[in-house]
This record gives structure tokens, sequence and C-alpha cells, in this order.
């Protein structure tokens, strides 16, 4: 599979028209042996434009409007055949992308494991016995797989970086508002956002500068604001949240040696004192206010949900206006953690997921002896960002395993293109980017 840079050239070269560029891509599909996508786009290719994109093949998470398409949100029941697509997708058509299908997801995108009860599982192309991550999880596997080389998620508690990590690609989370939610159907508003998975540092650059910008149309949007350039030297290690977190010997030995050579080649790397940034149960009290006031009414009336995401809305109706409150306090004093840190630090690094690998159909994941709760285990290192209301990128590192250990980056507030030329320089140097031993170009490796 061509990159979405090499693909966008050709096309503008003339070596490649789109038509080609998206047959290929169909072809890839095939029968779609990772369950990875809801639905396969069949029409032609009939407008050609030219742009940034231009004939790149892109997947589009089952829970963002396509004109004339039916978004299904991984649900039993929800169907709405879109009248007009969502803001992101006619930015993308517009720079030439074309959508080639849509992408499985954790029903509702409320789940970081992508087993879906109602469209079946999303496979790890790394290990179909493994979850490929959620609740991007579709979109995830057909970068992986080597079906599209871009393709786009949402992100409310890591559901982009979580499914990134597991699939060994790349993932950007943006500052909350920076990409608008037109047409995007919520899991909580408040911390929503989309953004891309790709293969390569360039392809998340690309499709993040076509889906950016204000939407006078979404009430969450905002007008971007413009940091003076700079070169990011002082890596934050944040000590607290690092310790806290269950994390197994591989990926806190690929992490501590990512950042030994960044160390040794021109960053600085600090134990970063920050005890305001770690999770906490507000974090849950917040999310689960938004996520009832989404579900209550179908919930009364009975609607089939699956047996984990029921159990959560339940758990969400709970909440109470005291506790809801609450976390408004918190909220305010995480704020003021996140602002002391980047006074301190340019970026913040984590690994993105303690560990690699969850088996689909259990629950639990051991890690250091110790059985936890997957969802856990896995969004340990990336709620909190989305709290925070930062950027953060997520990239697998050049290391051993299937799939290698990932690191998350993690800026202040609108610093996206801060964050990506760092994630470009370590993919430069081979400390980050697709492992030499990535199984999987396309066709060929199905």
């Amino acid at each position: 599979m061509m990159s979405a840079a090499a693909i966008a050239a050709a096309v503008a070269s003339g070596e490649l028209t789109p038509t080609e560029a998206v047959e290929a891509t169909r072809t890839a599909i095939g029968s779609d042996p990772f369950n990875a996508f809801t639905h396969l786009e069949d029409r032609p290719v009939t407008a050609e434009r030219p742009g940034p994109l231009a004939g790149v093949p892109v997947a589009l998470k089952d829970l963002i409007d396509h004109e004339g398409r039916e978004t299904t949100a991984g649900s039993s029941f929800y169907r709405h055949r879109a009248e007009r697509s969502a803001t992101v997708v006619n930015r993308l058509e517009d720079a030439g992308a074309v959508i080639v299908g849509r992408t499985g997801l954790h029903e509702f995108a409320f789940g970081f494991s992508s087993e879906n009860p109602w469209f079946g599982p999303v496979l790890n192309p790394w290990d179909p016995a493994t979850s490929p991550g959620g609740s991007s999880g579709g979109s995830a596997a057909a970068v992986a797989a080597g079906v599209v080389p871009l393709a786009v998620g949402t992100d409310t508690g890591g559901s982009i970086r979580v499914p990134a990590a597991l699939c060994g690609i790349a993932g950007l989370k943006v500052t909350h508002g920076r990409v608008p939610l037109t047409g995007v159907f919520p899991l909580a508003a408040s911390i929503d956002t989309v953004g891309p998975l790709a293969r390569t540092v360039e392809d998340l650059r690309l499709g993040f500068e076509a889906m950016a910008g204000y939407d006078p149309g979404d009430p969450w949007s905002r007008m971007p604001v413009t940091l003076p350039p700079r070169r990011a030297t002082r890596i934050g290690v944040p000590r607290q949240w690092i310790e806290r977190a269950a994390t197994d010997d591989p990926v806190r030995n690929a992490f501590r040696k990512t950042l030994d050579r960044c160390a040794n080649d021109g960053y600085e790397v600090v134990d970063l004192d920050a005890p305001g940034l770690v999770p906490a149960r507000e974090m849950d009290d917040m999310f689960y206010g938004e996520v009832a006031s989404v579900h209550r009414q179908w919930r009364t009336e009975g609607r089939p949900y699956g047996d984990d995401v029921a159990e959560r809305i339940d758990d969400a109706l709970a909440v109470t206006i005291d506790r809801y409150n609450a976390t408004r306090a918190w909220r305010a004093a995480l704020g003021q953690a996140t602002t002391a840190a980047f006074d301190e630090v340019d970026v913040i690094a984590t690994p993105t997921t303690g560990v690699m690998r969850k088996e689909i159909g259990v629950d639990q994941i051991v890690v250091g002896g110790v059985s936890r709760p997957y969802r856990t285990v896995l969004s340990r290192f990336t709620s909190l960002v989305n709290h925070m209301r930062c950027p953060a990128i997520s990239l697998p590192i050049q290391a051993g395993g299937n799939p290698p250990p990932s690191i998350q980056l993690i800026g202040p507030p609108w610093s996206e293109r801060m964050l990506l030329r760092v994630g470009a320089d370590l993919e430069r140097r081979d400390y980050v980017g697709l492992a030499a031993h990535f199984p999987f170009e396309g066709p060929e490796a199905q």
C-alpha cells in the first residue's frame, strides 16, 4: 500500500488516476478478513478533484455522516441515512480524498475493544485472536492491514490512540474544538474529537490539515490559537502518572530506551513532578453525565444494547447531579496542573498503552501477575488527555513485539503541528515508525 502522500503525488504527476487508486483499495479489501468494514462503497469515482489528498482512499468510522449513506454507530437499532455529510467528510473530499467505506467500532464508541455484538468483533491484523482496540478499531485495522493509507476515527478517551497502538500504526488526537464535530454522533461532546490514523506521520499531517479548521455550525468548534513555531526540546516524563499505571516490562523498557535515545540525540528528557496529572474517578463522572443525556431515552424505552455497553450506560445514568458538579472543580484543577506542566516542558511523554495485547472475549488483562479490567489497562495513559483538552500523537516504537510498544507524545492545546514535527523527527531517526517486520502491504499480505 502506497502512502497517502505518495498516492497524491502520483495522481498530481499523472502517473496514477484516482480511479486506479480506489480500485486497488477495493481489491485489497477483498473479503474483509478482519471485519474492519460495515459498508463498502461501490460507486464509481466520478469526482476526481485536485488537492493535497487527490485520489487518496480513506476509510470513515461508522458514526460520521456521509451523504446518502446509513450511519449505524455500531448499534443494533440506530440507523440514520445522512442527508448531508459531516464537515470533516466535505473537507476530505474537497482535498481530493475518496471515501471507500465505513469502518466498524465499539458500539456507540463506548468501549476499547471493538468487539461488537451486532456486527461481530473487529480483528487485529497482527493476530486475529486479539482486539485491535477501540473504539476506532475498524479504522485502525484497515490501515494496519494495508487496505487504506488513511482512516478517520474519533477519540473521547483514547479511541484513536489505543487502536493505533494495538495495531502498530500512528494516530493523532487533536485539541478539542480543532476539528469540527458537525455530523458526528456524540459520545461526550465536550471531549469528543475527530482525527486521522495512518502509517506515517506525514500522512497524519495531511489528514489533519484537510480536516482542521473552524466551523460556525459546530458549537464546540473554536478558532485556532496560532502558536509561534518552535522546536520542542524538553520532554517531560510525568512520574506519578507513570508509576501508578499498570505497565508490562516490554512496554516500560521500550519507552525508557526511546527516551534514552532522545536524550543522547539533542532532546532534554526531564522527570516531571506532576501529582495533578493522574487519572481520577471524576473523569468517569464527568464523561458519564454526558453519555447519560445521549442514551437516557433509548435505555428507558428498552432499546437493545450489548451487555457491556448497557452496563456502562446504567452506570452513567446513576451519576447524580452532585457528583457531576464536583467534576467541574476537578477539571479546573487539572487545567492548572496542565498549564504548570507545560511551563516546564514542551512535550509530555508516556506509553500509549500499558500492554499491547487484549484477547477477544476476555475482559481482563494480567499485568505484573494482577488481573485487571481491560478498559482500565488500555486507557490509563490516554483518557486523561481528553480532559486536559490537549492534542497527543501515538507512534509505534522501533522495537520488538507483535505489535511493538507505542509512545504517546502530548502537547499543550493547539500544538498539533509541533507534535507532528517532533513525530516526524523521531520517525526520521528510526526511533518510531513502522517496524522492520511490519507484515502488511495490501492484498499480497492477506
